[in-house]
């Protein structure tokens, strides 16, 4: 068993004569337990499948003494984000390190070098391979759910260490042909539209929050004509009546049976293909609300100058009173136009309020998911178009137990990121193949 503090003395221990062929890696703070048999297990597994990494599924004990399954994810072509979960014990084989570009050993990492260990490794032998068995017990280390994880990768506390994976990430990128082209389209802002703009708020079930959230959209104040389109989801809690008894004009109501199999991604579709749907397509979810009353004017304003496909706002943490929650601020400042279209492959989201041209987002479509559908369209236009950016904050995030993901199981988070890895794995081998055949 062996922990390692970074890549190099990793190197320095696969280089020993006396190294064995396959070495078990443990998280330094990790108490781990072994079930009998199981390193065996490991290591014989490893040797069969001939993988660059192994890792498996394994178990967490409380404070209280009660143990729980922690299953994982394969690992894919696309799981190109620095947290992605291995568990505390993987096993290496001696061969890959060895073949590893020596470059990456180089450079002085945030977290050792780890994460560019594993982009390379991932593309070596056998590759990154997941046992589907239960190998070890770890004592539980984090207690919080999951709403309150899952702005970490965004936390500006850690900026220093996001543009250290995002240099990390960019190497492995461009080692690989892998970058997004540089060339970038500009929209034409033309077209016959009924408004220039629409707020989008899908909405099932929110009865305490959906009216907020309407209220917010509709006291913007700009030098155009907007409305808000709410797709209503086959509401059953009383947000359909509650709609009904805002008296506005600009609010359009598209009430849906919920029967026709639609998600959020599908709710977006109806909407910007909806006669009174504007020339651009401004995100709000149900449960929050637009910060200022110039937000939809600085979006638009901001479609106008850069004539970009594509903009996003920046947001602030609150509970359901407005206080604000840690981090804070979400602005995504690690953002440039020089590499965000590659540093999107890498992390789990790319901020709000998100805004769309609207004749492109027609051709393009949302997949018709409730996670992930605004990342699937996101990391497409930027691999063509420019994304303008707002840096101060637009919008506020209401954090509460309502929240769709507030508190979801490790199944639950495990198909969300397992979806998110298959859309920069589609995104990946899309760019692959543009750089492959521009040669």
């Amino acid at each position: 068993m062996y922990r390692f503090t970074n890549i190099k003395s990793l190197l320095a221990e696969a280089e020993r004569p006396q190294c064995p062929d396959h070495l078990l890696l443990v998280r330094d703070y990790c108490e781990i337990e072994f079930d009998e048999g199981s390193v065996h297990r490991l290591f014989q597994a490893a040797a069969d499948i001939r993988s660059s990494i192994l890792f498996s599924y394994f178990r967490e004990r409380d404070k209280d003494g009660n143990v729980e399954n922690h299953p994982l994810i394969p690992y894919q072509k696309g799981s190109l984000r620095d947290d992605f979960d291995f568990g505390s014990a993987i096993v290496l084989s001696r061969d890959s390190i060895l073949k590893l570009p020596r470059e990456i050993f180089h450079n002085d990492y945030a977290d050792g070098g780890w994460y560019a260990c594993i982009l390379e490794l991932s593309l070596i032998d056998g590759g990154i391979q997941l046992l589907p068995e239960y190998l070890y017990t770890v004592v539980k280390q984090d207690y919080r759910l999951s709403g309150e994880k899952q702005h970490d990768y965004v936390d500006p506390r850690r900026r220093d260490y996001q543009l250290s994976m995002e240099h990390t990430l960019t190497d492995f990128l461009r080692r690989n042909h892998a970058l997004a082209p540089t060339l970038k389209h500009s929209v034409e802002l033309a077209g016959d539209f009924p408004v220039v703009a629409s707020v989008i708020i899908p909405v099932r079930n929110r009865v305490r929050t959906v009216c907020d959230a309407v209220r917010s959209a509709l006291g913007q104040q700009t030098d155009f004509d907007f409305n808000v389109i709410v797709a209503d989801n086959g509401s059953t809690d009383g947000t359909t009546e509650a709609l009904g008894e805002i008296d506005d004009p600009r609010l359009v109501h598209i009430k849906l049976t919920g029967r026709e199999g639609l998600q959020i991604g599908g709710c977006w579709n109806r909407a910007i293909e909806d006669s009174h749907c504007g020339m651009f397509a401004v995100q709000l979810d149900s449960d929050d609300i637009y910060q200022g009353p110039d937000t939809l004017q600085r979006i638009v304003d901001k479609f106008r100058s850069e004539r970009c496909a594509m903009v996003i706002g920046s947001y602030t943490l609150t509970d359901f009173q407005l206080r604000e929650l840690p981090p804070g601020l979400i602005d995504h400042r690690e953002w440039t136009d020089a590499n965000g279209a590659n540093n999107a492959l890498r992390i789990n989201g790319l901020g709000a309020p998100r805004a769309f041209y609207v004749p492109l987002l027609r051709k393009l479509r949302f997949p018709n998911t409730s996670y992930g559908e605004d990342y699937a369209v996101g990391i497409r236009i930027s691999r063509d178009y420019r994304i303008g950016r707002i840096f101060d904050s637009l919008y506020l995030c209401r954090r509460w137990e309502g929240n769709s993901d507030a508190a979801l199981s490790v199944e639950k988070t495990n198909a969300n990121n397992f979806y998110k890895d298959f859309l920069r794995t589609q995104e990946l081998e899309a760019r692959k193949w543009i750089r492959k055949n521009s040669l």
